[in-house]
């Protein structure tokens, strides 16, 4: 809210949020529509957008506030006067959040979550053509860097409930943990017969460089495919002209801003789809839709932890962990799968203590790319034969940390995380490493 000094000028000018107001200041005028002050901003500073779609902020010790000449509902929409075609193929929208799940109101600025699907025709009016949204599920609005895996397990929940009814699943999902609830969900819903698919957006839907549209749509075309699997659908490069679609145990997000952020680690793209419909399938190894039951599988153990390897790192930061109660741990480690060896500073011995107690440690590489090889240096033979550290042969730090999580949920037995840890559930380990999935 605005400072209390503020306040009183704007109900001293009958003015509130959203009306349409004149701002004077130094000798100039200023035009628009009074803004909610944002969470973070000077309270003593009136935030107005004006006719050309800024916003402003000005400091009230020179201003005056004119009788407002209009008023605009902060973030009110119209009744949709559009709808889906019930002859089109049937799906499901589950939001959990980001832009790419809210309608921006063009006259004030203001944002609000979509309650309604027909509202997102309001901007995207080709994905009637393509599909009949039946149903918006919302079981939680969360950034995404807030979420844990109850969420995923409530997404969980929600796809499987909505695969009963339709072709195919939605999920709208903020850009920076999406490829965790993607290898989250492909975990807990194994063997799927139809598709469970997550977009988000890079950029904010109120932009005209926004890539939401798209995304949608092309996620739509994957959601009646014949493609089953969870998979992440974003842009496949800078333009607008196809989406990726993405393993969700290979997906990961490789840029803060780009359109295309979200790249294939280890694996080449599922498919290629454009906004027409056309897909081109890359993946021949893909699962095809079925006539199959969901499975619901959602025991997770949360006590996991990632714990990075780097030069001078110190093994204690482990021991600190267990005694917190921590029971398996993801070591994004070095090169092939290297951690600190040297005596005063070596993991080896700290490891070997704890797998001696039952808790796994499980190894990604922090090149991201390639497999880790337990068998090439004297070091890798100690902590991997020696320590009987676990090797994530071609696993995504972020995709291990997930399935450790997993795998505990069912099993604490050391030889039985081992086995499954190895064993790949959701094409979560390559059989062999091909020149042609790198930087793909």
């Amino acid at each position: 809210m605005y400072s209390a000094k503020l306040e009183r000028l704007l109900k001293s000018a009958g003015a509130s949020i959203g009306d349409r107001v004149t701002v004077t200041k130094d000798g100039h005028n200023y035009s628009g529509t009074v803004l909610q002050r944002p969470d973070l901003g000077d309270g003593d500073a009136l935030v107005i957008k004006l006719d050309n779609g800024y916003n402003i902020g000005l400091r009230p010790e020179a201003l005056t506030v004119e009788k407002p000449a209009a008023h605009l509902g902060m973030g009110k929409t119209k009744a949709p006067t559009v709808a889906f075609r019930p002859d089109k193929p049937a799906i499901a929208l589950i939001a959990s959040g980001g832009t790419i799940a809210s309608r921006v109101d063009y006259g004030t600025g203001g944002v609000s979550a979509i309650e309604d699907p027909r509202e997102f025709l309001f901007n995207v009016p080709e994905l009637a053509d393509t599909v009949n949204i039946r149903n918006l599920v919302k079981p939680f609005t969360k950034m995404s860097e807030d979420m844990d895996h109850t969420d995923w397990i409530a997404l969980a929940k929600a796809a499987a409930k909505e695969l009963a009814g339709g072709e195919g699943v939605i999920i709208t999902h903020g850009t920076d943990t999406l490829h965790y609830t993607a290898a989250a969900l492909s975990f807990m819903l194994p063997s799927l017969p139809k598709p469970v698919i997550l977009l988000g957006a890079q950029k904010s839907s109120d932009r005209g460089s926004s890539d939401a549209g798209m995304n949608l749509v092309c996620a739509a075309h994957a959601a009646i495919s014949d493609i089953a699997e969870v998979a992440v659908c974003m842009h496949g490069t800078m333009n607008d002209d196809h989406c990726l679609l993405i393993r969700g145990t290979k997906a990961r997000k490789m840029h803060t801003v780009r359109r295309d952020a979200f790249r294939p680690v280890n694996d080449t793209p599922l498919a290629k789809i454009w906004p027409s419909g056309k897909i081109d399938k890359i993946n021949r190894q893909a699962r095809k839709r079925s006539d199959g039951e969901v499975v619901l599988d959602i025991k997770f153990e949360p006590k996991v932890a990632i714990v990075k390897a780097y030069p001078g790192s110190d093994p204690t930061v482990i021991d600190y962990l267990v005694s917190k109660g921590y029971k398996g741990f993801v070591i994004e480690a070095m090169g092939l799968g290297h951690v600190p060896t040297f005596a005063g500073r070596s993991w080896i011995e700290t490891i070997k203590r704890h797998t001696k107690d039952g808790i796994p440690f499980v190894t990604t590489s922090q090149t991201i790319y390639g497999r880790i090889n337990a068998d090439v240096y004297t070091n890798l033979r100690m902590l991997y034969h020696g320590a009987n550290a676990i090797p994530g042969e071609d696993m995504l730090t972020e995709t291990a940390y997930v399935k450790l999580g997993w795998v505990l949920g069912h099993s604490a037995d050391q030889a039985q995380v081992r086995k499954m840890m190895l064993t790949s559930v959701a094409g979560e380990i390559s059989e062999r490493s091909r020149s042609d999935t790198f930087l793909a």
